[in-house]
Parts: C-alpha cells; structure tokens; sequence
C-alpha cells in the first residue's frame, strides 16, 4: 500500500492554506471567520455523521473496545505525564505542553475510515468506526482538559460549551439509540463533511509558523515519538491481551499509528493558545504517518 500517497491530499491542502495565507491576499483576516465556521460548525456536523452513519454492535466488538479505550487511556496519560519525567520536564514549557499534548492521542478519522476501508473493506469501516465511536469522545475531553485547566477557564464549562465534545458525545447517544440519517440529508451532510476537512486543513496551514517549531523541539519530538513510535507498540501488546482477531488487530494498529487529527490547530486557537505551533506539528505527524503506518502494518503486525 502506497501510504505516501494516501496522505499526500492531507499534507498539500495544509501546503495550499499556507501559501495562500503567505503570498496572496487571503491572509489572516480572511483565514480566522474560516476557524470559527470549521469550529463552531462543519467538524460537529462531521463528527455526528461519521458515528452514526454505521451501526455499533457493543457485543460483538466488546474486546476491540475495550483495546480501544485501553490504547486511549494510555495514550492520554503519555502526552499529559511528558512536563513531569525527569530532565525532559525542566526543559518543556508547560502553557506550550497544554496545546500540544492532544497531537499526541487524537487522530485524523478521514485517513482512518479511507485505510481501513483498503485494508478489510466493509468489516474494516465497520471496526474503525467503532473505534471512532468510543475513542473521539475519551481524545476530545482529553484534549480540552489542560487547556481549561492552564487557563482556569473551568473544565466542565469548557466541556459543556466545546462543539466537538458535543458532537461525538450525541453521535454515539444516536446510534446506540438506532438513529440513522435520512437519506433526504445524507448528500448535504456528506458534502458538509467533505468541506470541513478541507477547510480545517487549510486553516491549519494558514494560520502554520514553522518559525515556532524552532523554540519548543524538545516538545514537538516528545509528542510525535508518543504518537507515532509508542502508541503502535502498545497497540500490538493490548491486541495481544485483548486476543483480537486478525482483521481486528490490522485495524487496531492501523489506528494506532495514524496521524494527528487537524483539528488539533483548531481547538488550540480557538482557546487561546499556540495555534501557529500547534499547526506545525499537525504537518508534521501527517509526514510521520508515511513511517509509523508502515510500521504498524509491515513491521509489527509482520
């Protein structure tokens, strides 16, 4: 499988946000209404479609999630604990860590549901979406917890008032409850779906300072060795432990070492932070994900 060229539409819409935003006359001013459309909006509807448009089956797919949810946890207290390890700690900045750390846990669900739709075909959609299901929930809260708490915004009136959280938390609700999307709305939310991500990762690279990489390395390294080295090596002892059945634990690892999701950038600065940094290593985790997929499913699951 050509991963290159799997994630080369990611990487050159975020190039096409930054050029676009640097050398023509769309710049900033025109770039920040697009992050709060993106969102305030277009993820959300995203997010929701995404869940319920495929039936979860909890019995089932009992030991997946459970690996899932497991990959999670330990993938969260991985990016949270960096600040507080030995020597590494004192050189972190810890405002900078709080936008970071969610690069390290979340993933990018488009490339996700396209990978394992090439790698099992419907039974892949159907384990990935379960994946999305209980995972984006757990990522989301996760993501906006050191922030609110950096901040002293309050977590739990960030977590009522984030659009994200809301959307995956009501998506899964629906589908456990058997909603399906009439098929009157499915073109316009598909279409709605397929806007948001072109739109975030252009606004992604739009709003990308590669000079800002430069300041925090030691930071930006420690997450992408989280995210693309450690993750998949867990993934491969929970699918173990678990006993996954092989299609499940292709999928699983799979997951494990996908790239960040862009959205990342888009809750950073839509909270205040280092979006810019941010940004940058949403582009680079996506040119990670062209070493740590073939990883996951040519080394470790070889």
């Amino acid at each position: 499988m050509n991963f290159a060229q799997l994630l080369f539409p990611d990487f050159s819409l975020i190039l096409c946000g930054y050029l676009l935003c640097r050398y023509t006359a769309l710049n900033r001013q025109v770039w920040q209404p697009v992050e709060s459309l993106v969102y305030f909006f277009l993820f959300p509807v995203l997010l929701f479609h995404s869940i319920v448009k495929s039936p979860l089956d909890l019995q089932a797919a009992s030991s997946l999630i459970g690996a899932g949810l497991s990959l999670a946890v330990c993938a969260i207290a991985l990016s949270y604990s960096l600040p507080y390890l030995p020597v590494l700690g004192r050189y972190l900045d810890r405002r900078d860590h709080a936008a970071a750390a969610q690069v390290g846990f979340r993933f990018n669900s488009f490339i996700g549901l396209a990978l394992a739709e090439r790698l099992a075909g419907p039974e892949g959609l159907l384990m990935i979406s379960v994946l999305i299901g209980f995972c984006v929930p757990m990522f989301n809260i996760g993501a906006v917890w050191p922030m609110a708490r950096h901040a002293k915004t309050g977590f739990l009136r960030e977590l009522v008032r984030n659009p994200l959280i809301l959307a995956t938390a009501s998506g899964l609700a629906a589908n456990l409850l058997g909603f399906r999307m009439p098929d009157v709305l499915e073109p316009s939310v598909s279409r709605i779906g397929g806007a948001s991500l072109a739109l975030g990762l252009m606004a992604a690279g739009a709003g990308m300072q590669l000079g800002s990489l430069r300041q925090n390395k030691l930071l930006g390294l420690s997450v992408l060795l989280v995210k693309h080295l450690l993750l998949p090596l867990i993934a491969l002892g929970l699918s173990v432990l678990f006993g996954l059945t092989p299609a499940q634990t292709t999928i699983f690892l799979a997951f494990s070492a996908l790239p960040t999701a862009s959205t990342c950038y888009v809750l950073a600065a839509r909270m205040g932070y280092n979006g810019p940094y941010v940004a940058g290593l949403v582009t680079l985790s996506t040119l990670a994900g062209m070493l740590s997929l073939p990883f996951a499913l040519g080394v470790l699951r070889g």
